[in-house]
């Protein structure tokens, strides 16, 4: 298993090892010893698999208390997966990842407590996502996917996006609840 930076360091792409032959493929899609071997400490508590339809967008989503982390794969199909860093003391706070993530390479996506996340389907999509904590829907915000102040490029016009009323209205990150200082992302007393 290879592990990338993102251009955000704290986003990293994770590269397993799958094995190929004239059946198909094999690979392992979480191993916690090979996990923690790559440095990952993060203890996962819910699995989550979203069903999308092409151009579909959902997100950008977190949650203030009970922050999660997620390691995110399609499973079916092609996403255009989106963080937006909102830990207020990151130098990249507001800046985003935007990664494709394909069931052909089985790349997977990891991403800390502190980021909201979004994806849009770039076809019919199988979306699966391990999380560190688990949905508390009183917790959870919706930054509003098309904040000109992120300048998230989706690939679609906004007319062609297909987004959930909530989704449509989130909120622009400047009226954002963000995480302030390392303290928020403190969970049964550890740092994510």
């Amino acid at each position: 298993m290879k592990v990338v930076a993102c251009a955000i360091p704290d986003v990293l792409m994770v590269e397993p090892q799958a094995y190929r032959d004239s059946r198909g493929a094999f690979l392992e899609t979480y191993n916690e010893r090979a996990f923690a071997a790559l440095g990952f400490k993060q203890h996962f508590v819910q699995d989550n698999l979203s069903i999308s339809k092409c151009n579909v967008i959902r997100g950008l989503h977190y949650q203030v208390r009970h922050p999660q982390g997620k390691l995110v794969r399609a499973i079916r199909g092609e996403v255009l997966d989106v963080a937006v860093d909102l830990r207020r003391w990151s130098p990249t706070f507001g800046m985003h990842v935007i990664a494709r993530i394909s069931d052909k390479d089985y790349k997977a996506l990891w991403i800390p407590p502190g980021f909201a996340h979004g994806f849009r389907a770039l076809s019919e999509v199988a979306f699966l996502y391990k999380a560190t904590d688990f949905y508390v829907p009183e917790s959870e915000r919706t930054l509003l996917w098309n904040d000109p102040e992120l300048g998230i490029d989706w690939g679609v016009k906004p007319e062609d996006a297909i987004v959930s009323e909530k989704d449509r209205a989130g909120v622009l990150l400047s009226h954002a609840e963000v995480y302030e200082d390392e303290a928020a992302l403190i969970v049964a007393g550890q740092v994510l």
